[in-house]
């Protein structure tokens, strides 16, 4: 089979198009052949040499944490699942590929009224933002303020918030205003005096933050919500313990994912797909990934 894949650690131009062994599935696996799967800063920091926690990797390696596709070969005990079925699914690494084997619980089946492309990228985002809004304990009534709520994550999360009941203010560039109202947030512009704007929309204050830009904003989130466990952020890892604020936690699920699927099928969760590239160009995919700016998703295709 054909992969995006990479011999040494480094940046995009170690990707390339590599001839691998073609993997079959076992006992309680399936095997999928991959119709697109979506780019994101975790494949670009498995690429540059760091290797997820569990998981051994072998040379060479080949990125890529979610995709969709279809099943083409059933391992003995599965049930549930055939040849033929579309799904999309998640695993650490290994979709930048032709095809992929996962355990059968890492995929579930993708609706008729979901794009491929939307499929391979759907995963990652969706999962984070709804697991990040359970450790936050959003309620209804409750005021959640976003930061970068254009990007992947952020657009999932202003939208289960919603649905949950809360009132959410998102902070995104003036170019992503009107996208992050249309998702049903109060729209800020981040930069100075972002406070006082925020502050302007929440009079009776924040009760929780998710951020999704660091720096600034996460300093800014524990000021304004004052109690720093209902703050979360997806960047300060580092600085997250010392400041007894939150960082995802939890695990990803098929059970999960296909309730989440079921709201898109339903059209209650919009899901951007930024560009697509073909596999072959996954290096250009991750040099876009990597200047951290634009909306919506980034998602390799495969013929």
């Amino acid at each position: 089979m054909k992969a995006a894949a990479f011999t040494e650690a480094g940046g995009p131009e170690v990707l390339r198009v590599l001839e691998l062994e073609e993997p079959h599935a076992g006992a309680g696996e399936v095997r999928v052949r991959v119709k697109a799967a979506g780019v994101q800063p975790y494949d670009a920091a498995v690429r540059a040499g760091w290797e997820p926690a569990g998981f051994e990797l072998r040379w060479p390696r080949v990125p890529g944490n979610e995709f969709a596709g279809v099943v083409d070969e059933v391992g003995s005990g599965v049930t549930g699942l055939v040849a033929g079925a579309e799904v999309l699914g998640f695993t650490a690494v290994q979709a930048y590929a032709e095809y992929i084997v996962v355990p059968a619980e890492n995929v579930t089946p993708k609706p008729a009224e979901m794009p491929w492309e939307v499929a391979g990228g759907f995963t990652a985002g969706t999962q984070t933002a709804y697991l990040a809004l359970d450790l936050l304990r959003i309620a209804r009534g409750e005021t959640l303020l976003i930061h970068g709520a254009a990007g992947s994550v952020g657009t999932a999360a202003v939208q289960l918030a919603v649905l949950r009941g809360a009132k959410v203010i998102g902070t995104a560039s003036e170019a992503n205003q009107d996208y992050v109202r249309s998702l049903g947030a109060e729209p800020v512009v981040y930069g100075d005096g972002l406070a006082d704007r925020v502050r302007a929309l929440a009079p009776a204050g924040i009760d929780a933050a998710l951020d999704g830009a660091g720096g600034e904003a996460f300093d800014l989130s524990l000021e304004l919500v004052g109690n720093p466990d209902r703050v979360l952020t997806l960047v300060e890892h580092g600085r997250a313990p010392e400041a007894g604020a939150r960082v995802v936690t939890g695990t990803r699920s098929a059970e999960r994912l296909g309730m989440l699927a079921s709201l898109y099928a339903k059209g209650e969760l919009r899901f951007l797909v930024r560009r697509t590239y073909p596999f072959t160009e996954a290096a250009a995919a991750h040099r876009e990934i990597e200047t951290g700016h634009g909306r919506g998703k980034i998602v390799l295709t495969f013929p």
